[in-house]
């Protein structure tokens, strides 16, 4: 019986085991690695020593603060344009997709049977100065004849916005989809509006979804490079470009580090306001029940 109870309290560290031996290799080395890396002092000519350098860290913030707050704002911008594009949609697929609801689910995810680098090149060329959309738009007079789309902090917001809109889509879906529609028609039954519904039910139920969404949509859109570079200008450089330039051209590797490390604490920070502003336990344990 103490082999099968020691066996027993084995199972769950077998199973935990391919995990951590993953996040061990891919993450935990290569961050411990990377925070090396960051304390050094040299050149590739040179060579790189070990110096405890923190001063990388604060020359890095005060010399990218600019990018680093482009980053933010084109992340938060793009955040809440999806969150306002997708909730829409993901209502609508929930309650009223019915029969095509699997092909609405399809065409949602779509755009991930082609690469993020193609999907990103057919934006350049649907804002290319030439193209029939942006003629379009200046025959509507949405921008001034002499005006153009491409290389501007519109392009690359909008790129980002494309880009991550599935991260936002398929979560509040999941979480749309799980409302009892029950309570929908208690709501209507006691003479609620439509209005009142969606603000006093429908929202408060989704809210996982919103917390789980934004979440998705923030993070790797604030530390996207490709579509600043090929949307946008010099101009609209986001931090994530200069730690991209400064690993593979400069090579000035400590301070590509230190600047990932400080977006990653910024973002860790601000998850874990978001976190506590948004009720993020509270919602998931509400939801598991």
């Amino acid at each position: 019986m103490s082999f099968l109870r020691s066996r027993r309290g084995l199972l769950p560290w077998g199973l935990l085991g391919p995990g951590l031996v993953w996040l061990l290799v891919f993450f935990a080395a290569p961050m411990v690695y990377m925070g090396f890396v960051s304390l050094q002092e040299g050149s590739i000519d040179e060579g790189y020593r070990f110096t405890w350098h923190f001063q990388t860290y604060t020359d890095s913030l005060s010399n990218y603060s600019e990018q680093f707050v482009r980053s933010f704002v084109y992340g938060g911008a793009s955040t809440l344009i999806a969150l306002l594009v997708a909730y829409p949609l993901a209502y609508a697929i929930a309650f009223h997709g019915g029969k095509w609801r699997n092909a609405l689910l399809l065409a949602v995810i779509a755009p991930f049977f082609t690469t993020y680098l193609i999907r990103t090149l057919a934006w350049e060329t649907i804002f290319d100065d030439q193209s029939p959309v942006v003629d379009a738009m200046k025959s509507l007079g949405v921008i001034p004849q002499d005006g153009r789309v491409l290389a501007t902090s519109g392009s690359v917001i909008a790129g980002i916005t494309y880009n991550f809109l599935p991260f936002m889509i398929l979560p509040l879906y999941a979480s749309l989809e799980r409302i009892d529609k029950r309570l929908v028609e208690a709501a209507m039954d006691l003479y609620a509006t439509r209005r009142e519904v969606l603000r006093r039910v429908i929202i408060p139920l989704s809210a996982p979804g919103i917390v789980a969404g934004t979440l998705l949509t923030f993070i790797p859109a604030v530390g996207d490079f490709i579509n600043a570079e090929l949307l946008g200008s010099p101009r609209q450089t986001m931090i994530g470009n200069i730690i991209q330039s400064r690993y593979l051209n400069v090579t000035d590797y400590p301070t590509a580090a230190a600047l990932s490390f400080i977006l990653m604490a910024i973002i860790l920070v601000m998850v874990g306001i978001w976190a506590k502003v948004s009720g993020t336990e509270a919602l998931m344990g509400a939801e598991a029940r």
